[in-house]
């Protein structure tokens, strides 16, 4: 095991059961290693509006992509959230477990983009397209400050540091291979004429977790983007980012080479939002902003380093044992519900975690919905109630979107919904039939008809309701595995 666990713990993607000189089974390859990769598919814009969906490949870490307290934050997600609007498309988040499959999925069509900062170089552009910048980063080295630098002045600090590049001449840096890093580090030899011995470790070693290591003991130097760097040195008081490796570098998004559409797309989103006011309030939260983002990492809430979602997962774990669903799900619905407020309560007067209706918690026999057991309890009875009302529903996931919906909009408007489905000679049992009709009946053409019997209903509710759902289901599911 890592000698300094105290601080190794506070890596913020995954922890490691072995020794770091242990070899991995898998291949040192990333994004960028040629021979591992297929050709792209053929698949732009066009083909992206079509689906309806914009599929964006991320990394996890402490800025990119992060659950806290069961929300889904990070630069990149932001940022994402922004484009899927401006290109009027759903988004659909996919988390890559390392850098070895980005380019694999890129390629291939699992993703569309690959959201992560990367330095385009000659090498890279060879092989993907890179969109327009968005922030300006440099390199800078990464290394452990001495043992008892908290007892040394400033100045006693700085001398038993590198604080020129020219230093590492003679000595050891930890890179990915392939990596931007490395490439800088050849071309500094180049330019200087003395050698640096570059250790290539595990390409499935991410640049958080490297720094992590060094942090740790375990490694002397690595390097990493300032912004990156700058972060970790938040809440690892112990390393030294203030050395630069290199000049000003720009920090962009992947797609494929033949995606001249959406390629056009990104970079004229791009260039407008780098003049927005809101770029700069995303920037500065996830790269200026120490307190919030230490607040974030070190939270018992962050899903990645201790796979806890809130403070009720015991208790959720508890009851969905009477679903037929997992936890994760009922996890998602009761963050969609109240946010994990246990307090909250909605202009209906629905309160508690899963916002009981003061008719249902009667009906149930709950004198205090504000309290998170009760709460818990009666909204998985009431859900296993609707869940049986759909029995005729073959197909699970079906099922579970008429329970969900029944939950949000109430059973005898989905009743209506199935009626007004049945009457257009379309089939129940394809949700988005069901969604059609939802929609439909927010108007009076619809819900004037005679075979409807509960009238209007705000549809576009239900509809996104079951949607948010099982998308947060989804990106949960993904942040849980990456964190075994």
């Amino acid at each position: 095991m890592i000698r300094s666990f105290s601080i190794w713990v506070l890596i913020t993607i995954m922890f490691f059961s072995c020794q770091f000189n242990q070899k991995k089974s898998v291949e040192n390859h990333d994004l960028f290693q040629k021979s591992t990769i297929s050709k792209p598919i053929s698949f732009d814009l066009d083909a992206i509006k079509t689906r309806d969906t914009l599929r964006a490949i991320v990394l996890s870490g402490p800025t990119s992509f992060f659950v806290y307290k069961g929300e889904s934050m990070g630069f990149e997600y932001d940022l994402l959230q922004q484009l899927a609007k401006e290109l009027n498309l759903s988004l659909e988040i996919i988390v890559a477990p390392n850098f070895n499959v980005l380019g694999e999925w890129l390629n291939s069509g699992k993703g569309d983009i690959v959201a992560h900062n990367f330095t385009p170089t000659k090498t890279r552009k060879e092989k993907f397209t890179f969109t327009n910048y968005l922030y300006l980063t440099k390199q800078v080295l990464v290394q452990r400050k001495p043992d008892n630098w908290r007892n040394l002045k400033l100045h006693q600090i700085e001398n038993m540091l590198i604080t020129d590049a020219i230093d590492l001449i003679g000595d050891t840096v930890n890179v990915r291979k392939y990596s931007s890093y490395k490439m800088r580090l050849e071309n500094f030899m180049e330019e200087t004429g003395g050698h640096i011995h570059i250790n290539e470790v595990d390409a499935t070693l991410t640049t958080d977790e490297l720094i992590g290591m060094v942090a740790a003991g375990d490694l002397k130097y690595t390097i990493a983007d300032n912004t990156i760097a700058e972060m970790h040195a938040i809440y690892f008081k112990n390393i030294d980012v203030s050395t630069p490796i290199s000049l000003s570098q720009k920090a962009s998004w992947v797609i494929r080479r033949n995606a001249p559409q959406l390629q056009k797309a990104l970079n004229t989103w791009i260039q407008k939002l780098r003049k927005t006011t809101d770029y700069y309030v995303i920037y500065n939260r996830y790269f200026q902003n120490s307190r919030i983002i230490k607040k974030h990492v070190n939270s018992d809430y962050y899903l990645t380093k201790t796979k806890q979602l809130s403070p009720y997962d015991d208790l959720i774990k508890k009851y969905s044992e009477n679903l037929p669903w997992d936890w994760v799900m009922l996890a998602s619905q009761i963050f969609q519900e109240s946010r994990f407020d246990p307090k909250a309560q909605s202009w209906a007067k629905a309160q508690g975690l899963m916002q009981i209706m003061p008719s249902t918690a009667r009906e149930l026999g709950i004198e205090d919905t504000s309290h998170p057991e009760e709460s818990i309890k009666a909204g998985t009875f009431y859900l296993l109630k609707l869940w049986n009302k759909w029995d005729t529903v073959e197909d699970f996931d079906t099922r579970l979107k008429y329970t969900l919906a029944s939950y949000n909009a109430g059973l005898n408007h989905l009743k209506d919904a199935v009626t007004l489905t049945k009457a257009e000679g379309l089939d129940p049992n394809h949700w988005q039939n069901i969604e059609a009709s939802l929609l439909k009946l927010t108007y009076r053409k619809y819900f004037s008809r005679k075979d409807i019997k509960y009238g209007y209903i705000h549809g576009i509710e239900p509809v996104n309701y079951v949607k948010e759902i099982f998308e947060r289901y989804n990106l949960y599911i993904q942040l849980l595995d990456t964190a075994e």
